[in-house]
């Protein structure tokens, strides 16, 4: 499930490890557009991070503190559930790290801890903070890494978890 192997590169040669450093550093990026792009409300950014027919599934997080979420299908269902219900009554701010990277060709893994605040955006006293693993799965398409599933799972939370999706 995780991306535990115990290095850093699987290359060896100057050549191999220029284009796999390239590589990880466009996988990460690809979780960096999703968490900067609902930051930001910009929903290009947002979706550029996700492949058409992505997968987000945010229900073993919501799990954790008794709440329900959608199976997200599609860039498009994502994009909309997520920074339409956010509009106007949540802020949000993201942080990414420890990420680990397994890539196999064109596909590839990705570790990650997502620590996220949820704050009601007309009383900020109402908020949830949590600390979730992501596991994603990424396909090269285009020139670029998209996100084509996302798994995440909550670590542990702060606060008020019903301020993301409402009670």
């Amino acid at each position: 499930m995780y991306v535990t192997e115990n290095h850093a590169l699987a290359a060896t040669s100057a050549d191999t490890v220029v284009r796999e450093l390239r590589d990880r550093a466009e996988i990460v990026d690809a979780l960096y557009r999703f968490a900067l792009g609902q930051d930001l409300r910009d929903k290009d950014l947002f979706a550029s991070s996700f492949a058409v027919d992505a997968e987000l599934d945010f229900q073993p997080a919501a799990a954790k503190w008794g709440g329900s979420a959608p199976l997200m299908t599609g860039r498009d269902f994502i994009v909309a559930t997520i920074l339409d219900g956010f509009a106007g009554r949540v802020d949000t701010t993201h942080q990414v790290t420890n990420p680990r990277i397994a890539i196999d060709g064109d596909t590839a893994r990705l570790t990650a801890l997502v620590e996220a605040q949820h704050l009601l955006t007309v009383e900020h006293d109402t908020f949830a903070l949590l600390k979730n693993r992501y596991d994603v799965d990424l396909v090269r398409a285009d020139g670029r890494w998209l996100m084509s599933r996302v798994r995440i799972e909550n670590v542990w939370y702060q606060g008020d978890p019903t301020a993301i999706f409402g009670g």
